[in-house]
């Protein structure tokens, strides 16, 4: 088959990656011109550069447009393969090649469709996530399964696990997608669109941390939040202050969400929960901590004594 790649960072260099190790031709390679973006910025491998090391045409876009499509209508690819491409591909695009688009995206399709899947799967306290091939349609990741794979969430797994779990799961879902298609199969899974999810492109302001939220589900957002991805934050004395590891608390705290309370362990439990001031809430240990001039440090030489408040704002 003759394709062409839509594809952007780590998660489309694979994909690219795995068509040139195919028996098919890859005749043009569309990407997005870098960007600033704090979530951009990591999981960065160009998939230009790759291109341009096998000779491959590349096109920089930061949408389709008319001139690429008219591009696509000469190249007359016969499938297209997207992934972790960042905007609306519109439906002309999509009927172009006449095996469609093959989009690969990394959730458990119908749920987690949209962005940064991952990192809400894990706040959601998911157990397991995953990648899914499937061929797409006029609405965003709803199209029909045609391969999909899933790996388990452990209860010390961090995003930057899963990312590198389900980013190898990237080249043999591709090499088994492009076979079956190639086969001439088209009996695909049809999504239960009862059980879709869509979320949007965190930003920075969606690692602070709400001290309302249940020690079980803040635990969870800052490894979720964990590194090279921006951490979980919060303010103490007017200060961000960035949460590197954290724990469920042995103990049942009482009082206001917050409030630095009390040692345990290795760390400084905060009181969290809607229902703290009731007193049947666990609180969040805070073990490590890295104060806004970057320095990493446990939590203790930061909390040195108790009482004050942790806020979303200075």
């Amino acid at each position: 088959m003759r394709v062409v790649m839509f594809g952007y960072q780590t998660w489309g260099h694979r994909t690219l990656r795995a068509l040139l190790e195919s028996a098919h031709d890859v005749a043009l390679v569309v990407t997005h011109p870098q960007s600033d973006h704090a979530y951009e910025k990591i999981w960065s491998d160009s998939v230009a550069g790759l291109a341009e090391e096998h000779g491959v045409p590349v096109v920089l876009r930061d949408r389709p447009d008319d001139d690429l499509l008219l591009t696509l209508k000469e190249v007359q690819p016969d499938l297209i393969v997207a992934n972790n491409w960042r905007t609306w591909i519109p439906p002309e695009f999509i009927t172009l090649p006449r095996h469609g688009i093959l989009n690969v995206h990394d959730s458990l399709l119908p749920a987690y469709a949209g962005f940064s899947p991952l990192i809400w799967a894990l706040i959601n306290g998911e157990q397991e996530v995953g990648v899914t091939a499937h061929m797409m349609n006029d609405e965003l990741d709803a199209g029909d399964i045609v391969v999909q794979r899933a790996v388990p969430v452990g209860p010390a797994d961090t995003a930057t696990d899963l990312f590198h779990r389900t980013v190898d799961l990237i080249a043999p879902i591709v090499a088994e997608s492009l076979d079956l298609i190639a086969s001439g199969r088209t009996d695909w899974t049809p999504q239960d669109r009862s059980k879709a999810s869509f979320f949007h492109k965190r930003s920075i302001e969606d690692g602070n941390i709400d001290w309302t939220w249940p020690a079980e589900d803040i635990e969870r957002l800052v490894r979720a939040q964990s590194d090279p991805y921006p951490n979980a934050f919060t303010h103490y004395k007017g200060e961000r202050v960035r949460v590197l590891k954290a724990s469920v608390s042995q103990g049942v705290y009482g009082g206001t969400p917050g409030r630095v309370f009390i040692r345990e362990g290795d760390g400084i439990v905060i009181v969290a929960g809607a229902e703290a001031r009731r007193g049947r809430s666990h609180g969040l240990v805070i073990e490590r901590v890295r104060t806004e001039d970057g320095t990493d440090l446990p939590a203790g030489d930061l909390f040195r004594t108790m009482g004050g408040y942790l806020t979303a704002r200075p």
